[in-house]
């Protein structure tokens, strides 16, 4: 499949450190701005989550640009 290996740099402001928060394997910047790399198999289930936690999605950027071979 095309996609499957792509993902994205997904730059999400907003999010607040809590107990939630505070189980992730990134830091949240003192500029409050956080870039998640997300496989394009788990983008959408990834976007849904930053909105549970009250994220705001500032920028969305691919960082492979690779076609698979079928």
């Amino acid at each position: 499949m095309v996609y499957q290996s792509r993902s994205f740099q997904v730059e999400v402001s907003g999010l607040h450190q809590n107990e939630v928060t505070n189980q992730n394997n990134y830091p949240i910047r003192a500029s409050g701005s956080v870039f998640i790399t997300v496989p394009f198999s788990r983008f959408n289930e990834e976007l849904q989550r930053i909105n549970r936690l009250g994220g705001k999605i500032v920028n969305i950027q691919p960082l492979n640009l690779q076609i698979g071979e079928n």
